[in-house]
């Protein structure tokens, strides 16, 4: 496909992606890059993960990513590239960067990049930068002329680091998820709980639910609001269950952030659950 599609939590203020762009451009002058997101909070490997999920499906069959969120970069945590269940290419260090997607697509197999033979000539002396170095470097190389197979070293899927990802379940009527992620602009809670478990629970958009959040089993927010289709249902500044782009349940406040108004983070120990009021 010649696409490339880069993450990374570089962010913009510097030229660290300007230069992985153009180390693949030199690789490959005819690629199509594309950036998914260079604002994934640093060293936050969960956002990453998620983010890869969110993201993937929409490219062609065939589209090349490269995800760098690299807290060990220079340790002897591997290099790999994967390949998923649908079709797709991920290059990216090997620290659970590609969780997500494993449990959720699918992953088909997995090959070590070699660090010291598979780089760009003449960075032998750079420990820092594998996002330029390394992943962007034979990133382009897989959009462009080399077949994944060239990367002969496979490792076993067994082998990968995974991220903890936990399974949302109803007990009693109560749903149990966790808060995934956020919708970065808006404050918005983005949790694992999907249209189809509301429905399990007898939960229907216009009711009225309990919604209980939780830090490491510390309680963090009660309330209760409407389940409705969009931020419009509620009020300026009132909150709302809505469902989000991914058919997951969404809590928002209409027109202000969730997340900052009322303290709220992401990730495993972010536990919330979801009953529906009588």
């Amino acid at each position: 496909m010649n696409t490339l599609v880069f993450q990374s939590d570089f962010g913009l203020g510097d030229g660290a992606v300007s230069a992985m762009h153009g180390v693949s451009f030199m690789v490959n002058p005819d690629l199509t890059i594309d950036d998914l997101t260079h604002e994934i909070m640093p060293y936050n490997i969960f956002e990453a993960s998620y983010r890869l999920l969110q993201t993937i499906k929409y490219w062609p069959e065939g589209t090349v990513f490269v995800s760098v969120v690299d807290p060990g970069v220079g340790s002897s945590r591997h290099s790999i590239v994967v390949k998923t269940k649908s079709g797709h290419y991920i290059v990216t260090p090997d620290n659970g960067t590609i969780s997500h997607v494993a449990k959720y697509i699918g992953l088909e197999s997995a090959r070590i990049i070699d660090e010291i033979k598979d780089r760009l000539p003449f960075s032998e002396n750079s420990h820092t930068f594998h996002g330029r170095d390394v992943y962007a470097y034979n990133g382009a190389k897989l959009a462009g002329d080399i077949s994944y197979y060239d990367f002969l070293d496979e490792l076993s899927l067994d082998e990968l680091c995974y991220e903890t990802i936990k399974d949302a379940k109803i007990t009693d009527g109560v749903i149990e998820g966790t808060v995934d992620i956020l919708d970065i602009r808006f404050g918005s809670l983005w949790t694992n709980i999907s249209l189809d478990m509301l429905n399990e629970a007898g939960i229907k958009q216009g009711d009225m639910i309990k919604v209980i959040i939780y830090y490491k089993g510390i309680k963090k927010y009660e309330n209760q609001m409407t389940f409705g289709h969009s931020f419009a249902d509620v009020g300026l500044g009132e909150t709302v269950a809505y469902i989000n782009s991914l058919i997951n349940l969404g809590i928002a406040i209409n027109q202000a952030s969730f997340s900052a108004t009322y303290q709220i983070g992401t990730g495993a120990d972010w536990s919330i659950f979801i009953k529906k009021e009588q």
